[in-house]
C-alpha cells in the first residue's frame, strides 16, 4: 500500500507504448484509474484509445512500459485471468443463445462449474439488476437496441468485475435512447460501485457520465481532468476545439500585466484578457478561445457590458434554431465568423435577431481562453 493511506488504483500504466510493426498506436502513456472512478477516453478515431482499453483487457500487450491491476504487473497475462469483463460495441450477443444462456456464459466458463441452481439465482439477480426481469426467454433478435445493450451489460457484470470497460456502447443507439442509457449507466455504476473505464468520440457522452476524462490524440495524452476543468481550462487549442465549440482569434501578446495582457489581433484590433499562468511573454503567438454560449449580443453597443473585452460590429449570418437555445453565425470584419448561442429565455424577453441584421457582439475579459500556440 502507498504511504499515506491512499489505496492502489485498480488500473495503472506505467510509461506503455503499444507498436502494430511501424505504427506507433500509443506512446509514453501513464494513467491511473481510482476504484470505484468513471473514467473516459475522449478522442477522435485512430487517437489510440481503444488499444488502451483492449491493454487494460488483456486482449493486447504493451511494446514497452508496465500495466498493472490492483497493483499487479499484468503485462502477458491474458484478458480471462484478468479481474476486468468488457461490453463491446456491438454487443457481441449469442444469437443461437437465449438471454440468460447470454448471461450466465461466463459463469458456466468457471472451473469448477457454479451449480445449476446458483447460476438461475445470478441470472435472475443481475437481469434486475439492469431492468431486464423475466426476459430470460427472449432471444437477442427479439429485443431493441437498448435491450441488447442491458444484457452485454449484465454478461459482463454477472462475473462481478473490479474493472468494466466500455468500448463505445452506446454508439448503434438513436439520441433519444443513448441518453436514456448514458443516465442509466451513471446509476448502474454509483449503486455497484464498480470502477467503469469508457472509450468514446462522443464529447458530450464523456463530459455527462465521467468523473475525468483523458482526451487523446496521436496515440499520446494530451490532458486528464474533471469534465468542467476540461472544458473551463484546456491545456491547448485542440482541447478547447475538441471539448465543446470555440471561437478561435489568433494575436500576439503585446504587453503583460500582472493580471492581465493585451493582445493584438491580426485584423490590428487590441483587446485585454485575463492572464492564464504561466504568463505568456510579449511577442508570443497566442489563441484566444470565446466559448459561443460567452457572446453577448446586442442591437446597440448600450445593450453591452460596459466592461467588455471587446465590442465590435457584426452581421447575421445564418441562425439555426436548437430548442433550447439559438445558434447563430456571425461575420465581423474584426474577427472574421464565429458562433454565438443565445439561450431560449432571452429570445422570449426580445425578439431573435434575423439573418442579414447587423448587431454589435462582445464579451467579458474572463471569458477569454489565451492559449499559447505549440
Amino acid at each position: 500500500m502507498p504511504s499515506g493511506g491512499a489505496s492502489v488504483p485498480v488500473v495503472q500504466f506505467r510509461d506503455v507504448t503499444k507498436r502494430f510493426g511501424e505504427v506507433v498506436a500509443a506512446r509514453d502513456l501513464d494513467f491511473e484509474v481510482r476504484a470505484g472512478e468513471f473514467l473516459s477516453f475522449l478522442g477522435p478515431s485512430g487517437c489510440g484509445k481503444t488499444t488502451t482499453l483492449r491493454m487494460i483487457a488483456g486482449f493486447e500487450q504493451p511494446s514497452a512500459g508496465e500495466v498493472h491491476l490492483e497493483g499487479r504487473v499484468v503485462n502477458g497475462v491474458p484478458a480471462y485471468r484478468r479481474p476486468v469483463n468488457m461490453v463491446f460495441q456491438h454487443y457481441a450477443l449469442f444469437p443461437h443463445l437465449d438471454v440468460a444462456g447470454n448471461v450466465a456464459y461466463g459463469l458456466l466458463q468457471r472451473t469448477p462449474r457454479p451449480p445449476r441452481a446458483e447460476v438461475r439465482r445470478r441470472v435472475a439477480e443481475t437481469l434486475e439488476l439492469v431492468r431486464l426481469g423475466g426476459f430470460e426467454k427472449r432471444r437477442s433478435w427479439e429485443m431493441s437496441g437498448g435491450q441488447q445493450q442491458r444484457v452485454a451489460l449484465a454478461r459482463a457484470l454477472i462475473n462481478e468485475p473490479k474493472v468494466l470497460l466500455l468500448d463505445e456502447p452506446l454508439a448503434a443507439l438513436d439520441r433519444k435512447l443513448r441518453r436514456d442509457m448514458q443516465i442509466e449507466l451513471q446509476n448502474l455504476q454509483r449503486r455497484l460501485g464498480i470502477t467503469f473505464v469508457l472509450v468514446t468520440h462522443d464529447q458530450e457522452e464523456a463530459l455527462s457520465m465521467s468523473d475525468r476524462v483523458v482526451i487523446m490524440r496521436e496515440g499520446r495524452i494530451v490532458q486528464i481532468g474533471s469534465p468542467r476543468a476540461l472544458y473551463d481550462r484546456p491545456a491547448d487549442r485542440y482541447v478547447a476545439d475538441f471539448v465543446g465549440k470555440s471561437n478561435f482569434f489568433e494575436g500576439r501578446v503585446e504587453r503583460v500585466a500582472d493580471d492581465s495582457l493585451e493582445i493584438r489581433l491580426a485584423s490590428g484590433a487590441l483587446l485585454a484578457a485575463a492572464c492564464p499562468a504561466p504568463a505568456p511573454a510579449a511577442g508570443a503567438a497566442v489563441s484566444l478561445a470565446v466559448r459561443p454560449e460567452q457572446m453577448i449580443l446586442a442591437r446597440a453597443a448600450e445593450g453591452l457590458p460596459p466592461d467588455a473585452a471587446l465590442t465590435v460590429g457584426a452581421r447575421v449570418l445564418n441562425r439555426i434554431f436548437l430548442g433550447e437555445h439559438t445558434e447563430y453565425l456571425l461575420a465581423s470584419e474584426t474577427l472574421g465568423e464565429f458562433l454565438a448561442l443565445v439561450p431560449r429565455q432571452s429570445e422570449l424577453n426580445e425578439r431573435p435577431f434575423e439573418t442579414g441584421e447587423s448587431l454589435q457582439a462582445a464579451w467579458s475579459r474572463a471569458a477569454a481562453l489565451v492559449l499559447e500556440e505549440r
